[in-house]
């Protein structure tokens, strides 16, 4: 596993889905992954700073997590199985250490919203991912040129 962050969100106006495009610190790669738009929208809020009136979806299970005695520890995505990626939530509790299986965008907005490491295991960056025009979308070049297709206002902004 290798620890990544949030580059950042973008509407990928070819398929008017949200993208979460994750990095690592040590080398410029990419690893972008289409999303829902609730949970683009509870990323977004996460890395603004914004605060909803009343518990989101990843709010309450924080607050869930933290009621029952429980930390979550970590988030990993660990693999690409038919064009769907998985991940995990570790959570520590009573001394133990649950490994709670769940989907990358929920698993993101989780590691943002309680503050711990979120890791991507290392050949999920080096897979080759064509788009539907055959294009690498592993490749931070050709990634780079498909999110040109972007509103600049929307890459890193993305909102509802």
């Amino acid at each position: 596993m290798i620890e990544a962050k949030v580059n950042g969100l973008a509407l990928d106006m070819t398929t008017n889905s949200p993208v979460v495009i994750l990095s690592t610190s040590d080398s410029d790669r990419l690893l972008p992954i289409w999303i829902g738009h609730y949970e683009a929208l509870a990323i977004a809020m996460e890395l603004s700073g914004v605060t909803s009136r009343r518990p989101l979806t990843h709010d309450l299970l924080k607050l869930v997590i933290g009621t029952m005695g429980g930390k979550v520890q970590k988030v990993e995505v660990t693999e690409l199985k038919e064009q769907t990626f998985y991940a995990k939530i570790y959570i520590e509790m009573n001394g133990s250490i649950f490994e709670v299986d769940a989907r990358p965008s929920d698993s993101i907005a989780l590691a943002l919203k309680t503050k711990v490491p979120l890791y991507v295991a290392e050949e999920l960056f080096q897979l080759k991912r064509p788009d539907k025009e055959g294009l690498d979308l592993s490749d931070p070049e050709t990634l780079k040129e498909r999110l040109k297709r972007i509103n600049p206002e929307d890459f890193g902004k993305y909102s509802l």
